[in-house]
């Protein structure tokens, strides 16, 4: 039961507590004062913070129920965690002067020794606790080694490493060992080339396989930028639709992030080969569409960071031993806060194909910019086709373009990869292709969210008609100069790494 007079004592400069693993829940709606007010009426609610890591109490609330792991005190970055306190505890807290004032502006005065000892000892308990746990066993059992965010700034000579990263260490692996595990970069090891370099196949002494993507030495600032940016992210991102990393190497100019090892490589080097795409019959590939769009919803709305791909494509999905998706290559990616719903860029970034017509023409994006680019994919693995197909009886169309004609005429299942067969479900394909159609539409108002995708493939619904999508014509031509970053593997399109909007 609740306990009359508990209150919650503000710690400012913190690293909240981990989420994966632990019942904890965010709620974007509301507002730090809301917050306080729902986690305190729940009597299993041990902490809470603002959702966007906002320190001074932006919109949205995270909330913590049970065990708090993973938590840790800094001096400057970081931000405000609120702990849930007993009301003696809470009166010593008022009487060394740590209040919390609601509703405006929270400041917090740490201005005795006791109450120092008293966080110091707190987030001590946590960390060793933590130490004790997952992190020790699995350091332990791959012979990490750990490499200070200060070695990484100063290898990078970026300082925003350190704060935007919000942890003490990152996993390292040494150079000597990534060398040894991919029989020192042999090309009989390579899977593939992309913008950020080429990516190798390893097996560690203890059996382990990972996939290692090598910076390369001609990436120039972009490619570094693109480093930067992936360990940003993806070290935050935990979701079982997302590739996980388990570490990077960095040693002089040698700079490397390395990712568990899927087997089943990538989506495009199975749907868009005519040999191997009979592997993949309806269930699977409705199941990789399912994976794919829960995904996107968790970079969307249910990670603690609102995150925009820009670059989701065939070559960007990865399969593990099961055929489930799971999506990778945050180089290009970005980070929305608070009530961000779109940016506007200069530099555009991404595939050309997958880029909604706001992108692509005038630089803005949003998350309807993905939605606009997981439309173009999902009729890429209903048709096994390509976004750039060229079809003889419509050779002014595009991909999009002959499936809109044919839903018009109500031949939709027409499209459908022919390997497919009798045995798939005409009511769900159906059903694809018009969600396809709706998240390709011209305006970014008019095409569903991800959470609304979800929703629909997962339940019986009524969908409204889609209108004429965007980038209906096959506007490609001889001569078009856009330099290709990809690679063996991502033979669908060609990445754009800088076009100026216009």
């Amino acid at each position: 039961m609740c306990r009359n007079g508990e209150g919650f004592v503000k710690f400012p400069h913190t690293k909240v507590p981990d989420t994966s693993g632990v019942p904890a829940f965010v709620d974007m709606s509301i507002g730090l004062k809301q917050c306080e007010e729902e986690c305190l009426r729940n009597c299993s609610c041990m902490a809470y913070a603002s959702a966007n890591s906002d320190t001074n109490g932006g919109v949205g609330c995270l909330t913590w129920y049970g065990d708090l792991v993973d938590a840790r005190a800094y001096t400057v970055t970081g931000q405000d965690l609120y702990l849930r306190v007993d009301k003696n505890e809470l009166a010593q807290y008022r009487k060394k002067g740590v209040l919390q004032k609601k509703g405006v502006l929270a400041v917090v005065i740490v201005s005795s020794a006791l109450v120092f000892l008293l966080l110091v000892t707190f987030f001590c308990c946590l960390v060793t606790r933590q130490r004790r746990g997952v992190l020790t066993a699995e350091r332990s059992r791959k012979g990490k080694n750990n490499i200070s965010l200060t070695t990484f700034e100063d290898s990078l000579g970026e300082k925003e490493i350190r704060e935007s990263t919000g942890t003490g260490d990152l996993p390292y692996f040494d150079l000597s060992t990534i060398a040894a595990a991919t029989n020192n970069f042999s090309s009989d090891n390579k899977l593939g080339q992309g913008g950020f370099g080429p990516v190798y196949k390893g097996v560690l002494l203890n059996g382990n396989e990972i996939a290692v993507k090598r910076l390369s030495k001609h990436s120039g600032q972009g490619g570094v930028e693109e480093f930067k940016n992936e360990i940003l992210l993806i070290a935050k991102l935990q979701h079982r639709n997302l590739v996980r990393m388990l570490g990077c190497c960095i040693d002089g100019e040698e700079k490397m992030l390395i990712y568990e090892f899927l087997p089943n490589k990538s989506l495009d080097t199975i749907i868009f080969d005519e040999s191997k795409r009979s592997l993949l019959d309806w269930k699977k590939r409705f199941n990789i569409i399912c994976g794919i769009a829960r995904g996107m919803l968790y970079l969307h709305q249910d990670s603690r960071l609102r995150v925009i791909h820009r670059d989701l494509k065939a070559s960007n999905v990865l399969l593990d031993a099961t055929m489930n998706p799971k999506i990778s290559d945050f180089g290009m990616a970005r980070i929305f806060g608070g009530d961000q719903i779109e940016g506007e860029t200069k530099r555009v970034v991404g595939t050309y194909g997958y880029m909604s017509p706001e992108y692509a023409m005038q630089g803005h994006f949003s998350t309807k910019s993905d939605v606009y680019s997981f439309g173009i994919l999902l009729l890429e693995i209903i048709t096994g086709k390509k976004i750039s197909s060229y079809f003889p009886d419509s050779p002014s169309l595009n991909l999009v373009g002959h499936v809109w004609e044919l839903w018009k005429e109500g031949k939709a299942m027409e499209v459908v990869d022919s390997t497919l067969g009798d045995s798939c479900s005409s009511d769900e394909i159906l059903k694809c292709i018009q969600i396809g159609l709706l998240c390709v539409q011209e305006h970014a108002t008019h095409r569903p969210t991800m959470s609304t995708v979800v929703s629909i493939l997962s339940n019986e619904a009524t969908l409204p008609s889609p209108e004429q999508p965007a980038f209906i014509e096959n506007k490609s031509r001889k001569g078009d100069e856009i330099s290709s970053s990809e690679g063996t593997n991502s033979v669908n399109t060609v990445s754009i790494t800088m076009i100026q909007a216009r």
